[in-house]
């Protein structure tokens, strides 16, 4: 625990109390009332409260449609099995701000469906419940499916023999084995649908604003720093009350199960029902996630000869100091450096929080380690800039201050996707090895890591997608000579004219097809190692 509390102090916590600090202190004294303040104004209650709906909301949403396709990923075998599953999370590593202008292209005016039948929804919040669907929705397959894969189906089959209906089986075999992994998972997409930024941005409007919005539109241009900091209190305090209930009902929950290979359960579907779900599953794959990055794949195309491609290659002398294409390697190297520590910090805590006699603290550190995801972006880009500007932290004008920023995001994502295969461990395993003479660290290496390779390797690719599109904190920390993808698209996307607007599309579709890529990779380099569990 050393290692991961060490990390998460001096690069999460210094760099967010520095920046509140920073808000409520006015000519040298602190300013509580502030806060009430604040909380008396009916604008912000109405923002606090839409932030909390539209959250729940999107998140029952996505699970209701997720849920589905992990089941099919994790339990049927089709062709293209392995590039569809890329292709569902390509759209969670994309920034937002493209996520949102995709869908106001489909939903806007003289978008998709206002041209086919004359409907318009981005003055509905139904635009951003299905924008937020679209951009979760691997965070379900990925986080389920992956424990999903890996349950013995000889149990269900048992309850079957039983005279248990196929329903009933589900819901007292299957259902209690998943319910951490749902509770993960629902807890991710409620983290994030709760701190929206540039969906909402985009498709809310002036009618719609989450607290995010709301502390970016105090800090950069009303430039009320002390309201900011009360809202991210606000933000901070909502986001640790649904940790803690999540810490304490979701661990009484976990128990050991029966691991297998993932791939001695997946089988091609049998039967009309089958078929038809995975058709089912297909078609929302199709609609929901591929026709939007579609319209992005048009888009940046509409020049010809692939204007907009070549155009990257150029310096333009106003938007960067170098040429946009550049944005792509320097995104590479920050991610690969992000991913690396994500996995080495979330490793470690997962290891420490899945012992059976993990004390309070540990435990208590369990709900603190999903804190990035709810802190707003805003605040841990300032922090950083605040708090590491002097010796012996001053990062400035190091490279690494991007990765670092980049991992705290990994790093939840690592622990929540390593941490219910961990807990599902028989200890007897570890107990029995250990009596045998093992160290605990041979104990770990020949019992744990075994059972826990794929849940490694599922999350230091969820750690790479996610440094890949972070935005929120790296638009205040990357060097304007090196900037990262979802960076320079910002920056391409808040310039007016057709050719800023074409070469957004353009990196934005590069991101896609480096993402499809390196996930390609992971599946079958997880695939060609499953054998060995």
């Amino acid at each position: 625990m050393a290692v991961p509390v060490a990390f998460f102090a001096v690069f999460f916590a210094y760099p967010v109390a520095a920046i509140v600090a920073r808000g409520l202190r006015i000519d040298g004294s602190w300013q509580f009332g502030r806060i009430v303040d604040v909380l008396a104004q009916p604008d912000v209650r109405h923002v606090l409260w839409f932030t909390t709906w539209q959250a729940l909301a999107s998140t029952a949403l996505t699970l209701l449609i997720a849920l589905p396709g992990a089941y099919v990923f994790a339990r049927f075998d089709f062709p293209g099995k392995q590039v569809l599953r890329a292709v569902v999370t390509v759209p969670f590593v994309l920034p937002t701000v493209v996520v949102g202008t995709a869908f106001l292209a489909l939903v806007g005016r003289g978008g998709l469906l206002d041209e086919l039948w004359g409907v318009r929804l981005d003055t509905t919040v139904w635009a951003i419940l299905l924008a937020h669907v679209f951009f979760n929705y691997a965070v379900v397959v990925r986080t389920v499916g992956g424990l999903w894969a890996q349950l013995d189906t000889r149990q269900e089959e048992a309850a079957r023999m039983l005279g248990a209906s196929r329903l009933k089986a589900w819901r007292q075999v299957t259902l209690p084995a998943l319910a951490p992994a749902v509770a993960a998972a629902a807890l991710m997409v409620f983290l994030f649908t709760f701190t929206s930024f540039g969906v909402v941005q985009i498709l809310g409007g002036p009618a719609f604003s989450t607290l995010e919005v709301e502390i970016y539109r105090q800090t950069s241009q009303i430039f009320d720093l002390s309201t900011a900091a009360v809202l991210t209190l606000i933000q901070f305090g909502a986001v640790a009350a649904v940790l803690a209930v999540h810490a304490w009902t979701v661990r009484r929950r976990e128990t050991a199960l029966r691991l297998v290979d993932a791939a001695t359960t997946a089988r091609r579907p049998r039967g009309t029902g089958q078929w038809a779900l995975l058709a089912g599953v297909l078609v929302t794959v199709a609609v929901l996630l591929v026709l939007p990055l579609a319209v992005l794949v048009e888009r940046s195309l509409g020049a010809p000869g692939f204007g907009y491609y070549r155009a990257l290659t150029r310096e333009d002398g106003g938007t960067f100091l170098v040429p946009p294409i550049e944005a792509i390697g320097n995104s590479l190297q920050y991610a690969v450096a992000a991913t690396a520590i994500a996995v080495v910090i979330g490793a470690l805590a997962a290891t420490a929080l899945a012992r059976r006699d993990a004390g309070r603290f540990v435990r208590g550190f369990d709900a603190l380690l999903m804190l990035p995801l709810g802190v707003s972006a805003v605040t841990v880009g300032f922090g950083f800039l605040i708090a590491l500007d002097e010796p012996p932290l001053d990062l400035r004008a190091s490279w690494i201050l991007v990765p670092l920023a980049q991992a705290l995001v990994g790093v939840p994502f690592v622990v929540r996707t390593m941490l219910p295969v961990l807990r599902a461990v028989d200890v007897r395993l570890r107990e029995a090895a250990a009596v045998l003479g093992a160290s605990p660290w041979r104990v770990w290496r020949e019992v744990d890591l075994p059972m826990v390779r794929r849940a490694l390797l599922v999350a230091a690719g969820f750690a790479f997608a996610v440094s890949l599109g972070e935005f929120g904190a790296t638009v205040f920390i990357a060097r304007p000579d090196n900037p990262t993808l979802p960076v320079a698209v910002a920056r391409l996307l808040g310039r007016p004219g057709d050719m800023n607007y074409g070469q957004a599309m353009a990196l934005s579709t590069i991101l896609m097809l480096v993402c499809a890529v390196a996930l390609v990779v992971l599946e079958r380099l997880r695939t060609d190692r499953s054998g060995e569990f």
